[in-house]
């Protein structure tokens, strides 16, 4: 069964970079003819999200900050606009301070933790909420972007890794809300990628060699196989799937260490 995405419509939240995995989701619906409208954060990120979004014909490009409601109410509503209804949500938004990410977590302040807690998974909620006018009778797709120290102790990860768990079970509650008006609400656990977020996270590069060594695979995996994920949840042939988290990491969540 070929997938085809010609007539739908979707929302992009958190394209960085061309190496973010947010971007490798909107390549992969783009390229079966999604249409698309991409968000970013401050004029800093403007320039090149536009850049990107010029790839996928017929895009729009709006600002909303996750942590001011205001701004996603203006996204919706000129979503609302111009697309008339919403097919996907593609939620690939995250955020910790630096200095959070190092020493012991118990070191966590309570402000950063909010900071994590209120971008990584509250804003998934605050997302779903808005675009549920738009989905409604349509059988949409909400897909979010998680990773594995949501479930195990990863190294550094520290409360990123706290607001991912809390972003996973945000999905099983979304999703048992949701499903009887036909929208499913997934996660994708993916495995290490070199992104701008990867960045903040120390002994990274050690990290993607201990997968490629004991992943079954024997490999680390890439922004593309997420993107096709993506493409598989946002599809008709994901259709008896929701509350869940797929995960693309080459395997390596299956081994004991």
């Amino acid at each position: 069964m070929q997938i085809s995405l010609e007539g739908k419509t979707g929302l992009v939240l958190g394209v960085a970079n061309k190496r973010s995995l947010a971007w490798g989701c909107a390549r992969s619906l783009a390229r079966e003819g999604m249409r698309l409208c991409f968000t970013y954060m401050g004029e800093r990120m403007e320039k090149t999200v536009r850049e990107l979004a010029a790839d996928c014909p017929g895009s729009l490009v709006l600002p909303c900050d996750v942590t001011a409601p205001e701004t996603i109410d203006e996204a919706f509503a000129e979503v609302r606009h111009e697309f008339t209804s919403l097919d996907t949500v593609v939620h690939a938004v995250a955020f910790a301070r630096r200095e959070e990410l190092q020493g012991n977590f118990f070191d966590t302040t309570k402000e950063g933790y909010m900071i994590a807690h209120e971008v990584s998974a509250y804003s998934l909620t605050a997302v779903a909420r808005r675009a549920l006018p738009l989905m409604e009778g349509r059988e949409g797709s909400i897909i979010t972007l998680s990773y594995l120290g949501g479930e195990r102790v990863i190294p550094n990860y520290n409360v990123m890794g706290i607001a991912k768990a809390a972003l996973e079970a945000s999905v099983r509650y979304l999703a048992a809300d949701l499903g009887p008006l036909g929208i499913r609400v997934n996660a994708i656990s993916a495995g290490p990628i070199r992104t701008l977020s990867a960045a903040g996270v120390t002994g990274f590069s050690s990290m993607l060699d201990n997968i490629a060594e004991k992943a079954p695979l024997r490999r680390n995996v890439t922004a593309d196989e997420v993107g096709d994920t993506c493409l598989f949840l946002a599809s008709p042939l994901s259709r008896g799937i929701t509350g869940s988290t797929v995960y693309v990491d080459a395997g390596y969540h299956i081994m004991g260490s």
